[in-house]
């Protein structure tokens, strides 16, 4: 092989590596999703139907079960996470949880260490996992680093920036920390998008 074939070559495998992202398996029509999390996952501040899981669940064709708890912390939502795996069987858990720990300012260590735990038993049972960010409170309020820490080292798909942006967003916002309907939708239809993008649709 030529030189110049061969620089070519060493370019291309590393445009690949670069632009490896974590893939999901695709999705049958009979799976179920499990949307784990708190009351952003519940849907607060919307009706039952225009909470994210229901909105998501018309778009993307499959069971999408709503399995959202308000004012619970990582702590809780890990003791929950086994119970909430054997009843549903998902083959994918979409995985929202960290606020309120914030809001309680219980540490992002701890919040870091539940959310690793909860990633890795899903993992251990065969379960898919999308990862989705949720910002702490602040002046200009992002998701803390470790999110895409866990996502990277456990090599799960990361949703990072839609709830910091329904957040952002007063037309988009019930109350100071609760999407409307609206804003259900969009993470919704920023979910199904990001679902397609990793292969599971």
């Amino acid at each position: 092989m030529s030189a110049s074939r061969l620089v070519l070559l060493a370019l291309a495998l590393t445009f690949t590596a670069c632009g490896e992202r974590p893939k999901l398996e695709r999705l049958p029509a009979s799976a179920v999703v499990l949307a784990f999390g708190d009351s952003l996952t519940f849907g607060t501040g919307a009706a039952e139907a225009e909470s994210y899981p229901a909105q998501l669940e018309s778009l993307i064709g499959r069971r999408v079960v709503r399995a959202g708890v308000p004012g619970e912390v990582t702590a809780q939502a890990l003791e929950r996470l086994p119970a909430a795996l054997d009843e549903h069987a998902p083959r994918l858990l979409l995985l929202c949880i960290g606020g309120n720990d914030f809001l309680r300012r219980l540490g992002n260590a701890q919040a870091e260490r539940n959310l690793r735990a909860m990633v890795q038993l899903a993992k251990s049972r065969g379960v898919s996992v999308l990862l989705i960010g949720t910002p702490e409170p602040g002046l200009l309020p992002s998701p803390p680093g470790f999110y895409a820490a866990v996502a990277k080292d456990l090599g799960v798909p990361y949703e990072e920036g839609v709830i910091t942006e329904v957040l952002k967003d007063a037309s988009l916002k019930s109350d100071p920390i609760h999407p409307n309907a609206r804003g259900y939708r969009l993470i919704a239809e920023r979910l199904a998008a990001t679902l397609k993008k990793t292969g599971a649709l």
